[in-house]
């Protein structure tokens, strides 16, 4: 369960961005996230789903 929800730093891993852009993108709405405490916290699933449907957009 520990790996369900993502920090800043492993969606950064995960879509090879910088921690910067991860930053700009949740607090612009364009990428799933919440916050916790003051600390952006992912849901792997909502961002999984996220990343297919970007796929699926540049497809088009």
């Amino acid at each position: 369960m520990k790996d369900d929800i993502l920090t800043i730093r492993e969606v950064a891993e995960m879509l090879k961005l910088a921690e910067k852009t991860v930053y700009s993108l949740v607090a612009d709405g364009d990428i799933p996230g919440f916050k916790v405490g003051g600390s952006w916290r992912f849901s792997r699933k909502k961002l999984e789903k996220w990343v297919e449907t970007q796929n699926s957009r540049a497809k088009k």
